[in-house]
């Protein structure tokens, strides 16, 4: 069950933190942050904000409203000090500078404070009104894997430098009056909404792909090595880098070879994947599916026998496919000699 918590607002008093987001699914790094936050900054409560619709996501791969709400609210399950509420959506609006507005202006006895992980504060600067945001309540990036590093270099925290307090400093944040923000230092939690649905995509197609990609292929397009020959081929016309096949024979039910290759930005990738769908439209491959495309950091392509992943090198290093199936990472080598 969601919270009812009334989107015209009330007297209540406390520190609140309210941790925003898609939830495609929510998961136990949602909670972790929820509980991290009760405990290091003081709060009386955790909102978990649904969003109904993110800006800047496509909506392809975007589950219902009510299932992510649904998730929240499993996620939240046995502490009553975490809130899944659908209140953005009565609120009416899209984008956090406008629910923050509302939610200061109806809730004037709170102590807001806004949550978010070490990805959120690397993209930030696309959010519309961004800097309004900083303004308007305290904020507290938490660690995420493959963002920490970027989110303390990044352009967000560059320029809001002058308003970052230390760490040492959490519990005294609710209190203080906004510009004023600080990165909580801890334990990385791996959770992650995309891995999750790349996962059941995954388990979906072990339990029925097979039986309907076959018969569906032209007889020549049974061989995977020449499927691989054909692939590799188009991504390296389309300069592609660190190309990389597995050998999936005898390790998983949903393809026999699995190719890995990285382009430089989300214009490159959706080229190469067009391309290579293309390619293997012509050479008669049928009943191609597609995972991210038009997104900017990965593409899936299952080609029946061969699935394809594109990559940008942040993701591809985030999500680390060729170390999941047993071979080294592009650029391990060199790293680690």
């Amino acid at each position: 069950m969601s919270a009812t918590i009334s989107h015209w607002g009330d007297g209540r008093r406390g520190r609140i933190g309210i941790l925003g987001g898609s939830f495609n699914p929510a998961h136990d790094g949602h909670r972790h942050i929820a509980e991290t936050a009760l405990k290091r900054l003081g709060l009386k409560a955790v909102w978990l904000l649904v969003s109904p619709g993110n800006p800047l996501k496509p909506v392809d791969g975007m589950a219902p409203f009510a299932d992510r709400l649904a998730s929240a609210a499993r996620i939240a399950a046995g502490n009553a000090r975490i809130l899944p509420t659908d209140l953005e959506a009565r609120l009416g609006t899209r984008y956090t500078v406008q629910t923050l507005a509302l939610l200061t202006r109806r809730f004037p006895r709170a102590r807001l404070v806004w949550l978010m992980g070490a990805d959120n504060q690397v993209q930030i600067p696309r959010w519309q009104g961004w800097r309004r945001i900083f303004a308007m309540v305290p904020i507290v990036v938490f660690p995420r894997p493959g963002w920490t590093r970027k989110a303390l270099h990044g352009r967000a925290t560059r320029a809001m430098a002058a308003s970052r307090l230390p760490h040492s400093r959490a519990a005294a944040l609710p209190d203080m009056a906004p510009p004023a923000w600080l990165l909580l230092p801890g334990r990385e939690h791996p959770a992650s909404a995309t891995q999750i649905r790349a996962a059941r995509a995954a388990d979906a197609m072990a339990a029925g792909g097979k039986r309907r990609r076959r018969p569906a292929r032209r007889a020549q397009a049974d061989d995977a090595e020449r499927l691989v020959r054909l692939i590799v081929t188009s991504l390296e016309n389309d300069k592609a880098d660190e190309i990389v096949v597995i050998d999936l024979v005898g390790k998983a039910s949903f393809a026999d070879r699995m190719v890995v290759a990285s382009g430089l930005a989300g214009r490159q990738l959706t080229a190469m994947a067009e391309h290579l769908i293309e390619t293997l439209e012509r050479d008669g491959v049928r009943n191609i599916r597609t995972e991210g495309l038009g997104a900017s950091d990965w593409v899936l392509i299952d080609a029946g026998d061969v699935v394809v992943h594109l990559f940008r090198p942040e993701a591809r290093a985030h999500y680390a496919l060729e170390k999941m199936w047993g071979m080294t990472l592009p650029g391990d080598e060199a790293r680690f000699a």
